[in-house]
């Protein structure tokens, strides 16, 4: 009679795969991808390396995990800050680049690893993706400015794209591990500024 699993020990497995994964966030966001090895990840997890293998069939697996969920928490942040600015486009469209900015700089060390360090083709692939749910945040907002006659008319899924772009370049340097603290508010003030006059031409 083959095994199956009663709801308990299902419970207990799912709880060490979470104790897992929030190890392994803790441990990236304090250090990045390298400090999170699977035998310090199992450490903090208390559990055996064996057991995080059982979970993830590789390091790889594990990170794209990890990056997942923590990327669409910021996704989400991002989505809620511009629908709670009210009705404006810009000012929907200023509130997210905000949200974006300030919740990266607060945490630099996690953002460096979603947006710019070097990882296995596997979370690359996940940057992928969360790079379009970015985008797709953004051209929520463009396209019903445009609708509204609030933009100019313009290439929206381009623009969003581009914005999703210029603001993880731009973050690039100041976020890195090695880089001089930066004034945060005169930044966000900066990267707000810039993203309003490239899809409107406001200057203000």
């Amino acid at each position: 009679m083959p095994y199956r699993p009663t709801e308990r020990t299902e419970a207990r497995r799912n709880a060490t795969r979470e104790r897992i994964v929030d190890a392994a966030h803790t441990l990236i966001a304090h250090g990045g991808y390298r400090e999170a090895q699977v035998a310090a990840v199992a450490a903090r997890a208390g559990a055996a390396t064996g057991t995080v293998y059982r979970h993830f069939p590789s390091k790889a697996d594990l990170f794209a995990e990890v990056f997942r969920r923590a990327s669409q928490r910021e996704v989400d942040a991002t989505r809620a800050a511009g629908e709670a600015a009210g009705p404006r486009a810009v000012d929907r469209l200023a509130a997210a680049v905000e949200a974006f900015a300030r919740r990266a700089l607060r945490g630099r060390r996690l953002a460096w690893a979603l947006l710019a360090e070097p990882v296995d083709p596997a979370v690359e692939a996940e940057r992928l993706v969360f790079r379009r749910a970015y985008a797709a945040v953004f051209d929520a907002v463009l396209r019903d400015g445009v609708a509204a006659g609030e933009l100019p008319p313009q290439n929206v899924e381009l623009a969003a794209a581009a914005l999703v772009g210029a603001l993880g370049e731009a973050l690039v340097g100041p976020l890195s591990p090695v880089a001089p603290d930066v004034d945060p508010d005169a930044l966000v003030a900066d990267l707000v500024a810039f993203s309003l006059r490239s899809v409107t031409g406001w200057v203000g």
